[in-house]
Order: structure tokens, then sequence, then C-alpha cells
């Protein structure tokens, strides 16, 4: 179990680490990685659907802002198993899961604001707070769901 824990707050640390390096890239650095993953999404698109018209400028923004929601989705994911490992349950695990993983989004905005190119903005904090808090509907629906199979089965069981 104690390995478990380890491995657990192991995974959420090194997500951390992977956030935290690419915020300190130069503003240079991240928009060419992200016009990059731009330019290969949109060279898919029109290979599947040549008939869309799409703003480059507005699709360039929203892989963006998706990049920030998804990653604190993970993060949010991570951190809910981590904290579930080291004994935590219910109310107290999602709170400290999305507090932990909000706090270190407003840290990483702070962050930014020291980097060349980069700003620290308000909204995208609220766009990884909603990684987070969607995160912890998914974990409590599947959490209800797992608990719900787990109880089905019992019954039959005892019958």
């Amino acid at each position: 179990m104690k390995i478990n824990k380890l491995v657990s707050w192991i995974a959420v640390f090194s997500w951390m680490a992977v956030i935290f390096y690419l915020s300190h890239q130069p503003g240079s650095a991240s928009s060419h990685l992200s016009s990059g993953i731009v330019t290969a999404l949109l060279s898919f698109i029109d290979g599947v659907a040549p008939q869309l018209d799409i703003d480059i400028e507005s699709f360039h923004t929203f892989i963006r802002k998706n990049a920030h929601f998804i990653a604190y989705f993970l993060l949010g994911l991570l951190s809910l198993n981590a904290w579930r490992s080291s004994g935590f349950r219910g109310a107290k695990q999602l709170m400290l899961s999305f507090g932990l993983s909000v706090l270190f989004a407003i840290t990483d905005e702070v962050h930014q604001l020291f980097i060349e190119g980069r700003s620290g903005e308000v909204r995208d904090v609220l766009i990884d707070s909603s990684g987070v808090g969607l995160s912890v509907l998914v974990y409590v629906l599947f959490s209800n769901l797992w608990d719900s199979k787990k109880v089905n089965t019992i019954k039959r069981n005892i019958k």
C-alpha cells in the first residue's frame, strides 16, 4: 500500500513539473509549440473535411485554452488518486484535490508573470479550475457507479 501512495504522489509532482516546464518557456517557444500542434490539426481537418473554413487565430486560441483545461483535468485526477491512496475519502479528498490543483494553477500563472513574452491571466486560472472541477465530477460519478456495482454484486452473492 505504501508503494502505491508513493507512486501516486510521484505522478502528481511529475505532472506538476511538466506543467511548470511548459509554463517556463518564453512566449516565442510556447507559441511555436502550439503553432506546430495547430498546423498538424488543421492539416488533419483539411484532409477529413476540406470544406470547413476555420479561422486560424481563433482555432489557435481554442487549442491553447483546451491544453490548459486538459492539463488540469489530468492533474485533478492524479491528485484525487494520490489523496485517496493517502487515506482520504469523501468530501475531504475532493476538497484537498481541488484546492491543491487550483492553488498550483494560481502559482503557475504568477510564475508566468516573470517569463519573457508570457503573462499570468485570471481567465487561465478559471479554465484550469474548470478542468479540475470536471475531473472531480467525473471521479464522483464513476465512484458512485463503481460502488453501486459492487453493492449489487454483493447482494447477488448473498442470495
